[in-house]
């Protein structure tokens, strides 16, 4: 063994000694990872003298950068991976060619959320969904090409991956893939959107306590499951929902080994270009850029259909009485359901709507206002001196936020 060719395979962290080790992966390439090694082994492999040579750190920190990287800053040892590739100067053309095919009317914003995941990492970033249940539209790809670029400070996992409590192996990396993505319980949804916008997070290793840390890791889920793959409340803007188109004509199968031939060309771009969006919001891009139809089915189909069967008939007695707002009380909204094809309605169910879903909150205290009644035969009439602790709701709000999302 020649230790001046070894030593820069070794460090010490505190009082514990590791070893920089690659792993070779089924595609033919190399996962750098350290991995505890004894002093005397160290001893036994090199002589007492090695020990003095060992690079010597205080402790651990992950800071993420793609222009400035820097394995040791201070006497910290950064656990975050330099990228596989140097940035070159070439063409790009299948990576613009994909980008477009995926992003399609959003390119140029697919584009800023590649830049900005390159030259600001630690930036809050949407969730990114690509869905499609047809065949042969590349959305996995995404997941790969990522892979390429950031290396291994990305990595993709399954759904049970996600929602194990053992999280160590993710929650250090910048992208988190999951692919075939169905988190489909409301529990799901809660933890990766408050993980999305969170600075922190605990993190935690089989038979091991768990740790608190920096976060600034961003999300992508691919699923065949276009409407039910993740349940989206109405107002949520942390989704980009995108649906993503089968290729015209037959899908390229080297599509990625063409990919990789450009990564030092596509980084140099990446580092290169101006952002063209504004920095509008915590998640970067302003909400209304975001908003898809594939967004707005996700959530339609997330409503209960007292919610939507409430919304339609608020929005007939807006447009049949020609209103710009209407008032009602708790009472009133379980009557219209219970008149309506959604029977035994539930008061804390509806409340649950108007107040949790919707937002809205009933006035303080009684006052008059004017009540509309649905009949035995459909038909709506008014009531102009009904008293009650109302809420009121305007066409602008059923309009925007409960038909167009």
């Amino acid at each position: 063994m020649d230790w001046n060719k070894d030593k820069k395979l070794y460090l010490r962290v505190a009082t514990t000694y590791y070893k920089k080790v690659d792993k070779l992966l089924l595609s033919g390439d190399y996962h750098n990872y350290l991995t505890m090694w004894s002093r005397q082994a160290l001893i036994d492999d090199y002589g007492k003298e090695s020990i003095g040579d060992i690079k010597k750190f205080d402790g651990f920190c992950n800071y993420p950068s793609h222009t400035n990287y820097q394995e040791t800053i201070g006497k910290l040892f950064n656990t975050y991976k330099k990228l596989n590739y140097e940035p070159k100067e070439g063409s790009i053309e299948n990576f613009k060619a994909y980008m477009n095919h995926i992003f399609q009317s959003q390119y140029e914003l697919g584009l800023d959320y590649f830049t900005i995941l390159y030259q600001k990492p630690t930036q809050a970033l949407p969730i990114l969904c690509l869905v499609s249940r047809e065949r042969g539209t590349g959305k996995t790809t995404i997941l790969n090409l990522s892979k390429l670029i950031f290396g291994d400070n990305m990595t993709v996992n399954k759904t049970e991956d996600f929602r194990s409590q053992y999280n160590e192996d993710w929650s250090s990396e910048l992208l988190i893939g999951i692919d075939e993505a169905l988190l489909d319980r409301k529990e799901d949804s809660e933890r990766i959107k408050n993980l999305s916008t969170a600075k922190t997070t605990k993190s935690q290793a089989k038979y091991k306590q768990r740790v608190e840390q920096e976060f600034f890791g961003k999300f992508i889920l691919c699923s065949n499951h276009e409407e039910t793959f993740i349940p989206i409340d109405q107002g949520e803007t942390r989704y980009w929902v995108i649906k993503v188109k089968p290729f015209e004509g037959e899908e390229d199968p080297f599509l990625i080994e063409k990919l990789e031939k450009e990564i030092p060309a596509i980084m140099h771009f990446l580092a290169n270009r101006k952002i063209s969006t504004e920095h509008s919001s915590r998640m970067w891009f302003h909400p209304s850029l975001l908003k898809t139809d594939a967004l707005r089915r996700v959530i339609n189909r997330n409503k209960s259909k007292a919610e939507l069967e409430l919304a339609s008939i608020f929005n007939d007695i807006l447009y049949d009485f020609d209103q710009e707002e209407i008032k009602f009380t708790l009472t009133d909204a379980v009557a219209f359901l219970n008149r309506s094809k959604i029977r035994n309605n539930q008061r804390t169910q509806i409340k649950e709507i108007l107040q949790q879903k919707w937002q809205l909150s009933p006035i303080e205290n009684p006052s008059t206002y004017t009540k509309y009644t649905i009949n035995s035969e459909g038909n709506i009439y008014e009531t102009p001196q009904a008293k009650g602790r109302y809420y009121t709701v305007n066409k602008e709000f059923i309009d925007d936020k409960l038909l167009n999302c």
